[in-house]
């Protein structure tokens, strides 16, 4: 009887221990579920639509010989009237303060002549640019509310962790479900500081991103990344992808960075960042061994602009800035971090490393000019045929002189240094990353203008090459 009651006495205990462990699980799902509902209702009802229209213009052509539009026939035709479309695009929003201002990408309302927000209630209102920053890819617009308006609460990305939950509100895809509620999605932060590669037709700086794997498609930009709590933690902003929707890969703007410049771009003034005039890249295993360092650590100056603050200070291309004010620089977006927090007309002490040796320079800090693209020279166009028989090989490059055709060809706006026309498939130069359209200006710290600089230089390479294009520098190896 008593061994009868221990048995009993040990079922009811594991009996209660397996129930405990079936219900707890449940508690607290239904707990975040709450949670996840509860930021869906605070926030959602600040998350707007915006929908911009821009008109564009074109020149129509006729050819009088229809039956003969070729190249050549291109010479004879016949300007038409200038026709007008109208370009859509679709984004998102958050509703900042009671005050109607809305918080967004650049990219959204680039160019618009007519923006339309559309509250989650249904309530359409005409939308006014405040200000804009292209350069961090951010801007305000501003409604005249009628009635009281839903906003969003500001949080500190700066105390946010990977592996933090990361809840994306948006409205993608607007056109095709045609519902002004946002749409709500749940993940995590699964990166800090990322960046993405600049290009040469960009002037956005993509430098220290939250990447999440909640679900971010076309439309969401724009739109608020949250977390648990519901405080705006990122603006969305752009997607990593192959299909052309969703694949775990989406990232946004810190919101602090918002926060620095928002008053500027609610005020309507030009947003101010700290400028050196270096054109920079990370180094690799390759570039570090030819210029003689140990490790990876640093930043590459490619180019210098002219009459600019590290100009000025004897900065040269083939630098390697080491350190900022006796503060490590691993990579370019250490530099980058560093000198957006600096203030214009600071001094900031470089640590540089030059031909194997360490030197201290001080530079002042400016503010960023106004971007203008260099205008090509109109120089008188080669003959196809003449230019292809000048055209030899080295390394596997086939190089041209930046003419005006090939400027238009390549979308260049340089008119100095060769354009590369061709990389052979498995040769040294598609190997180090050098593509069709890639300008080279300098060869082993040689000054190339034309193809008669660029066949002078490498007549005199022996071993691996140094060379330089407009997308940074490269180590070109013999094989």
């Amino acid at each position: 009887n008593h061994n009868m009651k221990k048995l009993i006495a040990l079922i009811l205990c594991c009996l209660s221990v397996t129930l405990w462990l079936y219900a707890e699980p449940s508690r607290e799902a239904i707990t975040l579920q709450d949670a996840f509902v509860k930021v869906s209702k605070d926030v959602g009802p600040a998350v707007v639509s915006i929908s911009t229209e821009h008109t564009e213009k074109y020149q129509t052509r006729y050819y009088p010989f229809a039956q003969f539009q070729d190249d050549f026939f291109n010479d004879f035709f016949v300007e038409g009237p200038e026709r007008e479309f109208k370009k859509t695009g679709l984004g998102s929003g958050v509703i900042i303060d009671k005050e109607g201002y809305i918080l967004t990408n650049e990219h959204v309302i680039h160019g618009a002549d007519r923006i339309l927000v559309t509250l989650p209630d249904g309530r359409e209102f005409e939308g006014k640019v405040t200000g804009f920053d292209e350069y961090s890819d951010l801007a305000v617009i501003k409604i005249e509310p009628k009635g009281e308006l839903s906003f969003a609460r500001l949080g500190n990305s700066d105390s946010v962790q990977i592996g933090y939950w990361a809840i994306a509100i948006g409205n993608p895809f607007a056109f095709a479900v045609k519902s002004p509620e946002p749409t709500v999605t749940v993940g995590v932060i699964s990166a800090l500081h990322r960046s993405l590669p600049r290009t040469d037709k960009r002037t956005r700086e993509y430098s220290d991103l939250m990447q999440t794997d909640a679900a971010i498609n076309p439309g969401n930009s724009g739109g608020p990344l949250v977390n648990i709590s519901g405080e705006v933690i990122g603006i969305n902003v752009a997607i990593f992808t192959i299909s052309g929707g969703s694949e775990g890969m989406g990232f946004a703007i810190p919101v602090n960075t918002a926060k620095k410049i928002m008053d500027d771009l609610v005020q309507g003034r030009r947003v101010l960042y700290g400028w050196i005039g270096v054109i920079i890249q990370d180094l690799d295993p390759n570039l570090a061994g030819y210029f003689g360092l140990q490790n990876k650590n640093g930043v590459l100056i490619s180019r210098i602009v002219e009459d600019s603050p590290a100009y000025k200070a004897g900065l040269k291309p083939g630098d390697v800035i080491i350190s900022i004010d006796s503060e490590s620089v691993r990579n370019t977006q250490d530099l980058v971090r560093q000198l957006l927090k600096r203030q214009i007309g600071e001094m900031v002490g470089l640590g540089v490393v030059r031909n194997g040796r360490l030197y201290s320079v001080n530079v002042q800090v400016d503010s960023r000019p106004e971007d203008k693209a260099p205008i090509v020279s109109q120089k008188k166009t080669v003959n196809a045929a003449a230019k292809q028989a000048e055209v030899k090989t080295w390394r596997g490059l086939e190089v041209s002189d930046v003419t005006p055709d090939m400027a238009q060809r390549f979308k260049i706006n340089m008119d100095a240094g060769v354009v590369v026309l061709r990389a052979s498939p498995a040769s040294a130069s598609e190997q180090a990353g050098i593509r069709p359209g890639d300008v080279i200006y300098e060869i082993n710290r040689t000054q190339i203008k034309n193809t008669k600089d660029y066949y002078n230089a490498i007549s005199n390479v022996s071993g691996d090459a140094l060379i330089g294009t407009y997308r940074g520098y490269v180590v070109l190896k013999e094989k």
